[in-house]
């Protein structure tokens, strides 16, 4: 197994961000999944390195990476310590940061042999809102073959508050948000708003969901207490390409947490797993 990590790339607003790569090497051409992370997430949380060796090992070069603007820095890639980044942030930047990882493969600027990867097979993956962002990419980028959203949004509607929120968001500027496990006071600032609205079209994911010519795997857990499991049926239905799996009982997570120091994922994170490989591979 070749692992590489922390190559860095240069994303929006020529801030620096940081990917992982997984390979078996084998002199064998391997399609390429690149996974995204969700809201408050990073490339190294919990489990997804043994989700990268999983895909490694089932003949996929698997990338991971952090957003430009997810809060976290390249010399600290697992910590939020820049939150006036995570601040600054906006849906569109994290598409230009997707697009600039699918250059970069495209590009074939790899640590390894380019007759190991077949860049003419690029399939996706998005947690959470990062599922989002990977029915939005898909919509806007032919190179993408298929995509896979884990516990995924159909919205970004609710990011922009409502009522009291929204008006008290609008007179300060900035809206918090409470990292559940590091108690971190996460800011939003008003940009994000004015963003959303100038560029409506661009990340209106619902629509996206139904135009787009991609097949999709639409994973969705039925305990999931952040992203609801109808907006998984919801998003399945939405395209005739998309086909809805389902985890009874499973959580936003599926079992995962971090940090994880168990030696094997969560079953039902493994079965998302395993899941996935297999609609890959159709």
């Amino acid at each position: 197994m070749n692992v590489i990590r922390n190559v860095e790339l240069e994303g929006a607003d020529g801030r620096p961000f940081l990917l992982d790569l997984f390979v078996v090497r084998d002199s064998g051409p391997k399609p390429v999944v690149i996974f995204t992370h969700g809201f408050k997430g990073f490339k190294d949380y919990g489990c997804w390195d043994m989700v990268g060796k999983a895909f490694a090992r089932a003949g996929f070069v698997f990338i991971k990476y952090n957003f430009s603007h997810n809060g976290t820095t390249v010399d600290d890639p697992m910590n939020f310590g820049d939150l006036e980044a995570f601040g600054n942030n906006t849906f569109c930047k994290e598409l230009d940061d997707l697009g600039k990882v699918i250059d970069w493969v495209i590009d074939g600027n790899f640590g390894i042999p380019l007759n190991e990867v077949k860049r003419s097979e690029i399939y996706l993956i998005g947690h959470s809102k990062g599922g989002g962002t990977t029915i939005l990419k898909a919509k806007e980028d032919i190179r993408i073959k298929k995509i896979s959203t884990w516990a995924g949004l159909s919205t970004f509607e609710s990011y922009k508050l409502n009522g009291e929120l929204f008006d008290k968001w609008k007179e300060t500027g900035v809206h918090y948000v409470e990292n559940s496990r590091t108690k971190q006071q996460m800011p939003m600032y008003f940009q994000l708003y004015n963003s959303m609205i100038e560029n409506a079209d661009r990340i209106n994911v619902y629509e996206a969901a139904a135009e787009i010519k991609t097949p999709g795997l639409i994973v969705h857990g039925t305990e999931d207490s952040s992203v609801a499991f109808f907006v998984g049926e919801d998003l399945a239905e939405r395209n005739p390409l998309f086909e809805l799996f389902t985890v009874e009982g499973g959580d936003h997570v599926f079992g995962a947490s971090h940090p994880w120091d168990e030696p094997q994922m969560p079953k039902d994170l493994m079965r998302v797993v395993e899941g996935t490989i297999h609609f890959f591979k159709l």
